[in-house]
């Protein structure tokens, strides 16, 4: 993370393919509205966070792509009492996946779309990721009323 000067707040930004980035990991309900965000720099894989992400939240399933196919993962998943929907990548050992309902992967897909019609979000004006978190919390509310 890189961090502000004089010893200010970490920015959460890192560098990625696009450049400098912040990423954004979000679940979301089976309606599409977010319920939890972690915002990490743009370099973190999706899997280190995935775990933070669905600790103590109630799901029947949990749906993921490829990228989240890992075995910790899927046994954290069941754990919990939920079904992991994770298809597997072409180099693991192959286990079921419910292609039917992963279908429905794309409501944090469309989440995704929402946000970044704020501007604010889409260009991460906000310097620490304490005034970005307390914006995507904002924007959150707003999805959540309509």
């Amino acid at each position: 993370m890189r961090r502000a000067k004089r010893g200010g707040e970490a920015r959460a930004i890192g560098r990625s393919r696009g450049g400098l980035t912040t990423k954004i990991h979000a679940v979301v309900d089976a309606l599409g509205n977010p319920l939890r965000f972690i915002l990490t720099p743009g370099q973190v894989s999706d899997i280190t966070q995935a775990e933070a992400l669905i600790a103590d939240l109630p799901a029947g399933h949990v749906l993921g792509d490829k990228g989240y196919d890992a075995k910790p993962l899927r046994e954290a998943i069941e754990s919990q009492d939920a079904v992991p929907v994770i298809p597997p990548r072409t180099t693991s050992p192959q286990v079921a996946c419910d292609y039917a309902l992963y279908c429905e992967r794309n409501l944090v897909e469309r989440f995704f779309l929402k946000i970044k019609h704020f501007r604010r979000i889409a260009t991460r004006y906000e310097q620490t990721p304490r005034a970005f978190m307390s914006l995507l919390c904002l924007v959150s509310a707003f999805i959540w009323t309509k």
